[in-house]
């Protein structure tokens, strides 16, 4: 009786508007989308609501997974994607559109292809809102060169999802040699993002490649990528800290390769990252190069700013290379290398070039520490990638 009279005073008192209603959590969700994932041929557009796969299944990317905007898909732990379809295999967020990949360090969500050899998928690319440098000033918006999609704008905290303790195997398929998926693509990506706990796992090009944005990330590991293993240009300035990269498998070029813009080293706004706790490993000094064409921890060109800080470099030709009058102007303010312990087999610590071809001395762009720990345990494997990651 008690409770029957309770729920009366309860319903006349929100009727006189003396109580507010509270709405529950499942009120404020998502609603569910009219899309249904197929495991065993998973592809097509999201473009309404949210669709969350299940852990239980294997997903079979047998084309390309689209996210429009004002769409979500939630990619559960434990969850496991195999892309099959070269090319035409890949998983992209449109502009608006968002990704929330919930791994944990147990259970990580894994892409990957079902041939495990580099390049036999695509790989993930995320479309933003934040600033890029395609024209002078920002405030443009350009097309990304895999998957099509509108990036760039003038937010730059826009949101693209969450995307924690991630795996991607195998990514890379390539159009031609200048069209190619990297493991992940951040084209305009804002820093309303949150990146934590990614690798990029045995691609056929990039690890990581940042075109513009603000996106700032935390523990990424870049292992046996067949180009570079971290890339940016088009202006990128993010917060990056632990940062893991090694060559092997027999083919790649870079630890880092950064640019601000290729067709317009002084165009705005320049690329400034902050990297804080990177190790860089390479395939020795002396690597055939056939296979590993340049051979360097660090190439700073084009115009690019950067802070990068407690560094460890070891078995690379060249440790930090800098070229182009723009970006050697920011040498000691800037641009920084500091704190960086070359471990072992480094050839040339320091190498410079100007726009027009001749020999720069760069060597104040490091400073030393014999100290120095990289991502967190020298060339090893860091404490916090154990468990969710693999190649060390």
């Amino acid at each position: 009786m008690k409770k029957s009279i309770l729920n009366l005073v309860t319903v006349v008192a929100l009727s006189a508007g003396l109580l507010t209603s509270c709405s529950s959590d499942d009120d404020k969700k998502t609603p569910s989308s009219s899309f249904v994932a197929d495991a065993a041929n998973f592809k097509g557009t999201i473009s309404d609501g949210e669709v969350v796969l299940d852990a239980s299944k294997t997903y079979k990317l047998t084309g390309a997974i689209k996210v429009e905007s004002g769409a979500t898909l939630t990619i559960p732990a434990g969850t496991k994607i195999e892309g099959t379809g070269g090319t035409a295999s890949y998983i992209a967020v449109a502009q608006g559109g968002k990704i929330n990949v919930n791994g944990t360090a147990a259970n990580p969500v894994i892409m990957t292809a079902s041939v495990k050899e580099a390049g036999k998928w695509g790989g993930l690319v995320i479309c933003g809102k934040a600033p890029i440098n395609r024209v002078s000033g920002g405030a443009s918006t350009a097309t990304s060169e895999v998957a099509e999609l509108t990036y760039g704008g003038t937010v730059a905290n826009d949101n693209s999802g969450s995307i924690k303790y991630l795996r991607i195997e195998y990514a890379g398929a390539a159009f031609n040699s200048e069209k190619e998926f990297n493991g992940i693509s951040f084209f305009g990506v804002g820093s309303g993002t949150i990146v934590e706990n990614v690798q990029a796992y045995h691609g056929a090009d990039d690890g990581f490649e940042f075109f513009g944005g603000t996106v700032n990330t935390k523990n990424l590991i870049s292992i046996g990528n067949e180009d570079d293993q971290f890339d940016w240009t088009e202006g990128w300035s993010g917060t990056n800290e632990n940062w893991y990269g090694k060559l092997d498998f027999g083919k790649g070029n870079r630890g880092i390769e950064a640019d601000n813009f290729e067709f317009g080293y002084a165009f705005t706004p320049i690329a400034n990252p902050t990297i804080t706790n990177i190790t860089l490993v390479g395939p020795g000094s002396t690597a055939s190069s056939a296979n590993f064409a340049e051979n360097q921890a660090i190439k700073l060109r084009r115009g690019t700013k950067g802070i990068i800080s407690n560094v460890v470099i070891s078995s690379w030709a060249t440790g930090v290379d800098v070229e182009n009058d723009e970006t050697i102007a920011f040498i000691g303010t800037a641009l920084k290398v500091s704190n960086v312990n070359f471990v072992a087999d480094v050839a040339t610590k320091t190498k410079g070039k100007k726009t027009d071809g001749t020999a720069a001395t760069v060597s104040a762009i490091i400073t030393e520490s014999a100290t120095a720990t990289g991502a967190g345990n020298g060339v090893g494997q860091p404490t916090w990638a154990t468990g969710w990651s693999v190649g060390f």
